[in-house]
């Protein structure tokens, strides 16, 4: 599955009474998590161990993927972070629904993909050991690169401030559009440039 070698594959199943037991949710969180999810299983583990090929990393030791069985095609992504925080390992998530699924993994934040049929969808390994895997995992998953200089938190952190740069700039220039006030425009405009030129 996934295009990963055989010798990774160990499906576990991964209780969601036992998660219940050994985290301490809400109830309300336990209820939305079983409205969503109706079975979990540890498919693969990814380590020097299972591929001889990849070195430890310096942070990251091994990756585990977790298969997300759904209730539904429209799950609420807050289940799969709950997961996320509550478990201290690297995982990627597979989340399937039916005959399609879709590869999400958090690191900083949550990343998706798309959705796209189950034997459509590889996890490519490549790097020398498990923190560059692990990065271009993200990065994959993410569908962002990381620039040579910066770690993949640090780009991750740079992607975000971008993109909310560019919404402020898109609500500038709205309010720009709407205003009919020349002084005011010529403010919002020298706004609209500092933005800009922070961008």
């Amino acid at each position: 599955m996934l295009g990963l070698p055989p010798t990774t594959e160990v499906k576990r199943p991964l209780p969601k009474a036992q998660l219940f037991k050994r985290f301490d949710w809400t109830p309300s969180q336990r209820d939305r998590f079983d409205a969503e999810v109706s079975r979990l299983d540890f498919v693969n583990w990814i380590s020097p161990r299972t591929v001889p090929a990849i070195a430890v990393g310096n942070e990251v030791k091994e990756i585990f993927v977790v298969e997300v069985s759904l209730k539904s095609r429209d799950f609420d992504t807050k289940a799969i972070t709950l997961l996320a925080k509550y478990i201290p390992q690297r995982i990627v998530y597979l989340l399937r629904y039916e005959g399609e699924a879709m590869l999400a993994t958090h690191h900083a934040k949550l990343f998706t993909a798309p959705w796209r049929a189950v034997e459509d969808i590889t996890l490519p390994l490549s790097g020398l050991n498990l923190d560059a895997v692990w990065e271009n995992i993200v990065s994959s998953i993410g569908q962002f690169s990381v620039e040579k200089d910066k770690s993949l938190s640090e780009q991750i952190k740079l992607d975000e401030e971008r993109a909310k740069l560019e919404r402020q700039i898109a609500a500038l220039e709205r309010q720009m559009n709407a205003t009919k006030q020349p002084r005011r425009k010529r403010e919002l405009f020298v706004e609209l440039q500092k933005l800009k030129s922070r961008l």
